[in-house]
Formats: C-alpha cells, sequence, structure tokens
C-alpha cells in the first residue's frame, strides 16, 4: 500500500502524548545530555519524505511505515550511536523509549531491521546497490605520491580531456542513483539553511572542495572465476567478482600509506559559520582530487537551483589550467593555491617576465605593485615598484613617464597566473584562509560522526550513511542558530508530562 502522510504537528502530538504516557510519574527521564535530540527533531519536518517516495511504493499490499519516521529514526541513530550497526540500534531503541518515541514509533511497535533496508532501497533510483559490475578485472595500486604529496594523475592530459568532454556534453544532464538524496536534501534542508542566512549571500555564495579518503575495509576482497591457481598459475589475468566493486586502493597522502575504499569529495559552504555541506560525491579511492572536482562542480551546477555560486576555494592539488577554465564557463571566479611543483619564472615578449605568482617583475626583477583591475577589459594594472604618486627612486628607470612605468595582465593570456583578484593582494589572503572550512566540514564526518563505523558493502547505503550523516551537520547548525528558541520546550514537554 502506499504509505499515509503524517503531518509533522500530528508528530510532534504524538511524541507529546508518548512523552505522558512512558515518562510520567518519573518511572523514566529525560536527562539533559538528550535535550538536544528532543529540540532537534521537534523542529526538523521530514514529512515530505513521504509525498516524495509515495511512487516507489506498490498499490496493493501491507500498509508501510512511515518514511519520515524511518528517516528520522536513522537520523537518532547517527546522532547518538553512529558507530554501532542496524541490529543493534533496534535493541536500543527497544532498551530506551525515548528513542522510539523520538523517532515517531509506540515503544514495543519498533521496525525490524528488514523494514529499514526496505526504506532504505527506495532512497536509491535504481535496482543494483553498486555502480558498476561485481566482476571485473584485477585491480591494481596507484603510484605513491611523494610525503605530503597525493599521488599523481594516472595519464599526462588527463584533466584537459576530461574538462573538454564535460564542457562539451555539459547540457545533457545524466541521472544519477542518488538523485532523489539530493532532491530531499535540497528540498528540506538546504532551503532552510539558506533561509536562516547559515549558507551566505545566495545570490553569490563562495564554494569550497575537497577530497577525503573514506576506509571500508582492511584489504579488497574478491574471489576468482577461473581454477588458474589450481594449475598452478598464481597471477593470472582473468576477472574477479569484488564484493565492493566501486571501491579500489588509494594512496592516503596525510596518513603516508595505502587504503582501501572511496574518495569522498565534497564541496562546503565557506561562507557558512558551521562549515555546512553542500554536496557529497563517492569516488573511487584512487581518483585525484583534480579530476573530482571536475565531475562533482557539473554535477552540482547541474542540481543546485537556490543560488549562483560566484567563487571556488580549492587547494593546490586543483592547480590545473583546464579547472581555471571550467569555473571560468560556470561564471566563478577561482581561488586555488599554486602548485609549488609548477613555479617557475614566465619570459615574455620585451623586458618584463613573470613571477610565480604571476606578478610582473620589472627589469631590475622587483615584482611590480598592484594598481587596480579594469573590468571592462579584465585586466589587472601594475606599477613601477618604486614609484610613489609622481616621485620615482629608481636610479634606473626603465620609463620615461613620470607617473612611473605601468603594466597589464589579462586574464585571456593566462586565466592561472593572472587571476581577477591578485594573489598577492589582502583581499584573496582574506578570501582564500576561509577554505579551512571544507576542512572542519569532512573532520565532522569522519571524527564526530564515525563515517567510516559503517559496516557496508554496498555503494547505496555508504552514499545513505554520508547523506544521513551531512543532515545531521544542519540540524546541529540550526539547533545551535536557534538555540533561544527553545527555552520553552522543555517546560512544555515537562509539563506535559508530569
Amino acid at each position: 500500500m502506499k504509505p499515509v502522510f503524517i503531518s509533522h504537528h500530528l508528530y510532534q502530538d504524538s511524541t507529546l502524548q508518548r512523552l505522558r504516557k512512558y515518562y510520567s510519574g518519573e518511572i523514566f527521564v529525560i536527562v539533559n545530555d538528550d535535550w538536544h535530540l528532543v529540540a532537534k527533531l521537534w523542529m526538523t519536518d521530514l514529512s515530505y519524505l513521504t509525498t516524495l517516495l509515495q511512487d516507489v511504493y506498490n498499490a496493493k499490499g501491507p500498509l508501510p511505515r512511515d518514511p519520515a519516521s524511518m528517516l528520522r529514526s536513522f537520523l537518532l541513530f547517527l546522532m547518538t550511536k553512529p558507530e554501532i550497526g542496524l541490529t543493534e540500534w533496534i535493541n536500543e531503541m527497544k532498551r530506551i523509549p525515548l528513542y522510539a518515541i523520538l523517532s515517531g514509533f509506540e515503544p514495543g511497535e519498533i521496525p525490524g531491521v528488514g523494514t529499514f533496508y526496505d526504506f532504505f532501497k527506495r532512497l536509491w533510483t535504481i535496482r543494483d546497490n553498486n555502480l558498476k559490475p561485481k566482476k571485473q578485472k584485477r585491480k591494481t595500486k596507484p603510484k605513491k605520491g611523494k610525503k605530503g604529496e597525493k599521488a599523481p594523475t594516472t595519464t599526462p592530459g588527463k584533466v584537459k580531456r576530461l574538462v573538454t568532454w564535460m564542457l562539451r556534453h555539459v547540457a545533457k544532464k545524466s541521472d544519477l542513483p542518488t538523485d532523489r538524496l539530493f532532491q530531499f536534501f535540497q528540498t528540506q534542508i538546504l532551503a532552510r539553511s539558506a533561509n536562516l542566512g547559515l549558507l551566505g549571500d545566495m545570490t553569490s555564495f563562495s564554494v569550497a572542495g575537497d577530497g577525503t579518503p573514506i576506509v571500508t575495509a582492511a584489504y579488497p576482497r574478491s574471489k576468482s572465476t577461473c581454477d588458474c591457481r589450481a594449475q598452478g598459475l598464481a597471477n593470472c589475468n582473468h576477472p574477479r567478482i569484488y564484493s565492493q566493486p566501486d571501491c579500489n586502493s588509494g594512496w592516503d597522502s596525510a596518513r603516508i600509506k595505502y587504503f582501501n575504499g572511496y574518495h569522498l569529495y565534497m564541496l562546503s559552504a565557506t561562507d557558512s559559520p558551521y562549515d555546512l555541506p553542500l554536496y557529497p560525491k563517492l569516488q573511487p579511492a584512487s581518483r585525484h582530487d583534480s579530476i573530482s572536482l571536475v565531475v562533482s562542480a557539473i554535477e552540482f551546477k547541474q542540481r543546485f537551483t537556490l543560488g549562483t555560486v560566484g567563487k571556488m576555494l580549492l587547494d593546490a592539488a586543483h592547480d590545473a589550467e583546464p579547472i581555471y577554465h571550467l569555473l571560468d564557463s560556470q561564471n566563478i571566479e577561482p581561488f586555488i593555491d599554486l602548485n609549488k611543483r609548477g613555479k617557475k619564472t614566465t619570459t615574455i615578449a620585451g623586458d618584463i617576465t613573470i613571477s610565480p605568482n604571476g606578478i610582473p617583475l620589472c627589469p631590475i626583477n622587483l615584482e611590480m605593485k598592484s594598481n587596480g583591475r579594469d573590468n571592462t577589459q579584465k585586466r589587472n594594472k601594475w606599477r613601477c615598484p618604486l614609484s610613489c604618486g609622481i616621485k620615482n627612486s629608481c636610479t634606473t628607470p626603465c620609463s620615461t613617464a613620470k607617473y612611473g612605468r605601468t603594466y597589464h595582465t589579462h586574464s585571456k593570456d593566462n586565466v592561472r597566473l593572472f587571476t581577477k583578484t591578485p594573489r598577492t593582494s589582502e583581499k584573496w589572503k582574506m578570501i582564500y584562509k576561509r577554505r579551512t572550512s571544507i576542512e572542519r566540514s569532512n573532520k565532522r564526518e569522519k571524527i564526530d560522526y564515525k563515517l567510516e563505523s559503517g559496516r557496508h558493502r554496498s555503494t547505496k547505503m555508504w552514499y545513505i550513511r554520508t547523506y544521513g550523516i551531512v543532515i545531521c551537520q544542519h540540524l546541529d547548525a540550526w539547533f545551535s542558530h536557534q538555540k533561544e528558541s527553545f527555552t520553552n520546550l522543555k517546560s512544555l514537554i515537562c509539563s506535559q508530562t508530569a
């Protein structure tokens, strides 16, 4: 049967009635550490999920559990016991009636493990639990990166070829298995955060992107499809059946070791005081950050409808000229740190050279001073470093002009070096220092919400866990931002349960 729509107001009423039934007479007590859970679920309206999933339920059959209550229970699980499994979470709801009541269930009528997994599959838009087939050729490890550096891309020019292909097909939006998850996340979670002003100015807000390793297993699990080993042939090239076909081995530059799992690439709002995530993307562990950004940026551009991205803040791993062209085509100003391996002085026509930071050097090898930008012609103006007004202290002036030597850099000549906002300016430094927000966001997902504690073998479940965690991050921000408005909630519930 189709699920019955239960409004958020009805959920609040039933929660009060159950708390009055089970938490009166001091048999059970809501301790202070649990009141933030009550407030977060009290303010979060998840009822739209029932409407969103109407078409994926059959018209006949038994009455299903309320989808909003199932998701609410999963979020509560991530907020309280993210390190345990679903089976143990069900036992927790049986032991602690408060968890069942806050989920929207009557204590004693808690759904089983199979009911949860039946609900999860309705959030996934394809039949298969993974993106790739389980039968694949034998996987190999990528090359190690240098100390403190990420592993290099597999082939030269890969980023340029990918960007060229993406720009040619950018108008063709491909359906993704996560579209239903992101639709709910955008319309019900991101929209409310935007309305509260927690994402910044939505007419032109800033976004940061970065990848982080997600370890799903100690080593790749697979079994052979041939009997070569029985015949004494250990190193055959026949395909193998992998339990996690979308995972492979990658190089963790922070821990300087190999890992097996995913490469989670996250986009977050840098203007957010709470470092809120915007778009998660699980990719193979061996994928480089620059490749992950290209894929994530295009998918996010095609799906995000709440505002316009004005700036993109990225680290030196993304310092590839095609990425600048990609962001420029989306009318996004890139703020990307220069890669040290690509820093060298550039010689151009005349006696002016360009420093590794994109600053013109005068004939005596001094960096010229920034003197504004001409937006009509998209060029920056530079002047003699020793000039001040009409005075010039240079002993060997290279120009007879009283104002001193001037020079213009055009973004079209080198979009990587000649950025709209010069890298040496205070404005660039003030904006770029907010890039660390993505590091804090990834820390919350991996450390605070224990993302890697998931005991899953399918990409479907890893995505559902990831989206559940980023929703919890937004709920935390709502609660912190509106904490004063919940001062009366405790007295309301206590008066009802007294």
